[in-house]
């Protein structure tokens, strides 16, 4: 779930969009959703940002069974 979140809190970064000769195209458009899923996989592997276990609680109602 939270790199789900991370992976579409990246997609509206802006930080894939790049302009010059080597960004763009059809190509860039294709692959970026790749590279955002990777970034958001290593971010949570890495220890996350610490929503797994709120949103847990939150959807369960609190209870830790």
């Amino acid at each position: 779930m939270e790199t789900a979140f991370l992976a579409e809190m990246l997609r509206h970064s802006g930080l894939s969009a790049q302009k010059g000769p080597f960004g763009g195209g059809i190509g860039e458009e294709q692959f970026a959703s790749f590279l955002r899923d990777a970034q958001a996989g290593a971010i949570v592997s890495a220890g996350g940002i610490g929503l797994t276990e709120p949103l847990f609680r939150a959807l369960t109602g609190g209870r830790n069974d």
